[in-house]
C-alpha cells in the first residue's frame, strides 16, 4: 500500500519535471557532471579480510514514512563533513520531497562537501530521472526492483551507459533473481519490507547467502548498533546502509567511528 502510493506520487511528479525540462535540454547538463567516484571500489572488504574494519553508506533523510520527522532543521553539507570524518565510505542523500523531505539540491551540497561517492536515494520509476542524478551530480542511483520489475535491465543499462553506478535493492528472493540476471554489481538487501514498512534483520541472513561472492553485498535498514553491525557482518555482508540512527546520534562523528571499529575489534 505505502508502496504503490509513493511511486503513483512519483511517477506524477516525474512527469511534471519533464514538463519543465525536456529531456532534451537535461542532455545537454550532462557535459557539465562533476567527475565520478567509485561506489563499489569503496565499499569492497580489502586484502585484510574481517579485520578491514565496517564499510557503511550513511544516509541523510529528513523524514521517513515508517518515522514521520526525524531531523528537520539540518544543514546536509554540514552532515555529509560529519559523515566523513566519522569514516563514512559513501553517503546516501534522500532527494524525494514528500514522503522523506529531501530535494535535489541537498544532493548537490553534499557532492560539493565531501570526497567519498555519492547516492541519490529516490523512487527511480522512469529512465528520465537517471539522466537527472547524473546531471545533479550523482555516482550512484537506488533502483529498487520491488518498484522497477523487468525493466531493471533497461534502467541498469542507461545508468551505466551515462556513467553512474547502481545500488540494486532486494527484499526477497524473486527480486533476488532479477537483480542477479542483470548483472548487479552491488546488491542492497532492505530489511524493511516497503509494503508493510516492517524490519528485520532475518531478510539478510536469509538473502546474502544467494548472493555470488564476488557481489557486494549491503544491509539496509533497522541498523542500530554495534551488536547488529557485528551479527549481520558475520553473515558475510560487505557494508551497511544507515540513515535513522546516525541522524539521530547526539555525536554522529564518535557513532559512525564505533561502527567502523566493529571489524577491527575482533567482533
Amino acid at each position: 500500500m505505502f508502496l504503490d502510493e509513493m511511486v503513483a506520487y512519483k511517477k506524477k511528479c516525474v512527469e511534471e519535471q519533464k514538463r519543465q525540462k525536456p529531456l532534451k535540454v537535461l542532455e545537454k547538463e550532462l557535459q557539465f557532471a562533476s567527475p565520478h567516484r567509485n561506489f563499489a571500489e569503496a565499499l569492497r572488504r580489502s586484502s585484510r579480510g574481517p579485520q578491514d574494519g565496517v564499510k557503511i553508506i550513511a544516509e541523510i533523510k529528513r523524514a521517513s514514512p515508517s518515522r514521520g520527522i526525524i531531523k528537520e532543521n539540518i544543514v546536509p553539507a554540514d552532515v555529509a563533513r560529519m559523515y566523513q570524518e566519522g569514516g563514512a565510505d559513501a553517503i546516501s542523500v534522500l532527494t524525494e520531497e514528500k514522503y522523506f523531505m529531501g530535494c535535489d539540491a541537498f544532493l548537490q551540497q553534499v557532492k560539493q562537501a565531501v570526497s567519498c561517492p555519492v547516492l541519490r536515494k529516490d523512487f527511480i520509476v522512469d529512465t528520465y530521472q537517471i539522466y537527472q542524478s547524473k546531471a545533479l551530480g550523482a555516482d550512484v542511483v537506488l533502483l529498487i526492483v520491488a518498484v522497477v520489475g523487468r525493466q531493471l535491465k533497461e534502467f541498469y543499462g542507461l545508468a551505466k551507459f551515462l556513467g553512474l553506478e547502481c545500488l540494486v535493492e532486494v527484499h526477497d528472493e524473486a527480486e533476488l533473481e532479477i537483480a542477479l540476471d542483470c548483472g548487479a554489481e552491488v546488491i542492497g538487501i532492505n530489511n524493511r519490507d516497503l509494503k508493510s514498512l516492517r524490519v528485520s534483520l532475518d531478510t539478510t541472513e536469509r538473502l546474502v547467502k544467494l548472493i555470488p561472492a564476488h557481489t557486494v553485498k549491503v544491509s539496509e535498514s533497522g541498523i542500530k548498533s554495534a551488536e547488529d553491525i557485528r551479527r549481520i557482518k558475520s553473515m558475510g555482508v560487505d557494508a551497511f546502509l544507515i540513515g535513522e540512527t546516525l541522524m539521530m546520534a547526539s555525536d554522529v562523528v564518535g557513532t559512525l567511528r564505533e561502527f567502523k571499529e566493529v571489524g577491527t575489534s575482533g567482533g
